[in-house]
């Protein structure tokens, strides 16, 4: 093997590191929606109240995400990146042991210490170890544990907590989390910034109560877990706490979240145009299994194998996402498949109980494919014209807007479903009439996106995808 050669499958087995953990990660915060009311009677508590546990770990991703980029620099990634896998298999542990309401929701806080470190610092580690020249194709199997974590999770389980036990839906990531450490070990490179500023301390309090407020509250808005008042004033401060953290960080020489990166074109165009396209995203895995299930009347087995194939359209996409990019580049791609993948995505809107499954079969994998390409283009680009001196704030904000979206596009879709359920009584079941406009609303929001990847230049990200200029 030639030394180029050598060096390049060298460097795509980093992000074959971190996407495993991130794959554990996606997997373990879709699976335990499935095994709740069987957790909630093992722990003698009301299933409404094991919702706390799903709360927890979002508040936990919310308080600690904008400060993976500051642990990094000041830490080393590497090192960062092995603690946070370790938390996360000690929070699993800890989920799998627990024997009452209190000590749940405490590991799950744990866990989500963890998680909220291994995402932004698994990809900056992936931006500081690969070449600009591979990003794209080492991003495109970053995409997959991001895709298939929420599609097989809630089949899988179900299969592990009717067949086997809940606990082991934690413990299964023991494994996964040891050889996450060693490979981290062994192919991840000990990277750190020297001189290293303090940590903003004004910045870490009001943004980590800003989307402690607003991912909770447009989590929670909605599904009873708390009263409607409550929920409206959480989602109040949270807008309040991020107006006052714009203005700090503005004046602040080293804020926690640095908003000057936004004044990148590519940047500004991945966060803001992500942002909306990523509305389907945290959608789909919420809508489609409902409306498979309490539409079509299929148990959660059959819908999970329908919901299943759009991940086999996206490991398709994995080998063809470079020369596409390549060949037409970025803006092209992003703003004519962020209309495509939403074709795909409003045609959900025609399937009814008589339509074969083949066909639903065809429109799920090819969405599959074209969505999976279009995160991928809008991961790469957003660091198109970032220095490797701010690469760590760049993960850090990029973070948080997608885990800000996914949180907003389960709200947007379950808001339109309940809206359009009133309409037949109050407690009314759902019927399949009642899907179309969610998925019609949510699929115009993404649509939206084109509007922030239509103005990027003919040669954005030129160095990354290859084209020439």
């Amino acid at each position: 093997m030639s030394g180029d050669k050598a060096e390049k499958t060298w460097s795509m087995i980093t992000p074959l590191v971190v996407a495993t953990a991130l794959f554990m990660e996606n997997l373990d915060s879709t699976i335990i929606s499935t095994s709740l009311p069987a957790i909630a009677a093992d722990l003698h508590e009301d299933p409404i109240a094991l919702k706390l546990a799903l709360t927890a770990y979002l508040l936990s991703l919310a308080i600690f995400i904008p400060a993976s980029g500051w642990t990094a620099d000041r830490f080393g990634a590497r090192k960062v990146f092995r603690a946070a896998i370790l938390v996360f298999a000690a929070g699993s542990i800890l989920c799998g042991l627990s024997s009452s309401l209190p000590q749940f929701v405490g590991a799950r806080m744990i866990q989500g210490m963890g998680g909220a470190m291994m995402t932004p610092v698994g990809r900056l580690v992936l931006m500081r170890s690969v070449p600009r020249s591979d990003i794209v194709r080492a991003l495109a199997w970053l995409t997959i544990p991001a895709l298939i974590g929420p599609v097989i999770g809630p089949p899988l389980g179900g299969f592990i907590t009717t067949y086997f036990h809940w606990r082991w839906i934690f413990w299964i990531n023991i494994p996964i989390s040891i050889l996450g450490v060693v490979l981290a070990t062994i192919y991840i490179p000990a990277v750190r910034e020297e001189d290293t500023p303090p940590l903003d301390l004004v910045g870490f309090a009001l943004i980590g109560v800003a989307l402690s407020c607003l991912i909770f509250g447009f989590s929670a808005l909605g599904r009873g877990v708390v009263a409607g008042p409550v929920d409206a004033a959480l989602i109040g401060v949270g807008f309040l706490s991020l107006g006052l953290y714009v203005r700090h960080a503005l004046r602040t020489p080293h804020p926690i979240l640095d908003l000057r990166l936004l004044a990148l074109p590519t940047f500004r165009a991945s966060v803001g145009g992500g942002f909306l396209f990523r509305l389907g995203l945290g959608a789909t895995p919420f809508l489609l299994p409902l409306l498979f299930q309490m539409g079509f009347g299929l148990n959660p087995f059959q819908s999970g194998t329908l919901t299943f194939v759009s991940t086999l359209g996206a490991m398709a996409m994995k080998p063809t996402a470079g020369p596409i990019l390549k060949r037409f580049g970025f803006r092209n791609v992003l703003a004519a498949n962020a209309l495509i993948s939403t074709c795909f995505f409003l045609a959900n809107t025609l399937f009814t109980a008589a339509t074969p499954h083949a066909i639903i079969i065809a429109v799920l994998l090819t969405g599959g494919f074209f969505r999976s390409l279009q995160f991928t283009a809008i991961n790469a680009v957003a660091y198109a014209e970032v220095d490797d001196r701010r690469m760590s704030h760049a993960t850090s904000l990029a973070a948080v807007g997608q885990q800000l979206s996914l949180s907003v596009g389960v709200t947007l879709g379950a808001g339109v479903l309940e809206l359009t359920r009133a309409r037949h009584g109050v407690g009314s079941a759902l019927e399949v009439g009642d899907f179309a406009p969610a998925f019609l609303i949510v699929g115009l929001v993404s649509a939206m996106s084109f509007l922030f990847f239509a103005r990027l230049s003919p040669d954005a990200g030129a160095e990354i995808s290859g084209r020439r200029r």
